[in-house]
């Protein structure tokens, strides 16, 4: 088992910046993976960014790409957010990858998540 808790969300204005963390326990060394999602209301699911726990290798969204960066510690993983849009709004969500699926939205440990709201 793997636990995640996700800290770090919260009000910041358009053009502004955040940092999530992500603290990982449990079967950490099982980990090949870790990633950030993001779920906005009446939207699906999307990942935002991955990264590999070995060899650093990153994967960001289209959508995020240049202005987020995704970094890892030893059990603790990072989303720099910056410039910030009203669009990047949502739930976030860190989750954990035991198989090693880089780009894939498929995972398989979840954080109870942290919201991030841009306003305008």
């Amino acid at each position: 088992q793997v636990q995640l808790v996700e800290s770090g969300g919260g009000l910041v204005q358009a053009g502004g910046s955040l940092r999530l963390s992500c603290a990982t326990s449990g079967r950490t060394s099982s980990i090949l993976r870790m990633g950030w999602l993001r779920q906005a209301p009446g939207k699906e699911r999307e990942s935002v960014a991955d990264i590999s726990r070995s060899s650093g290798y990153t994967y960001y969204a289209d959508s995020v790409q240049g202005r987020f960066t995704i970094s890892r510690d030893k059990n603790t993983v990072y989303l720099q957010m910056n410039s910030l849009k009203p669009e990047d709004t949502a739930l976030y969500y860190c989750a954990a990858d035991l198989s090693g699926r880089y780009g894939s939205p498929k995972y398989d440990y979840w954080g109870q998540g942290t919201q991030v709201t841009v306003s305008s």
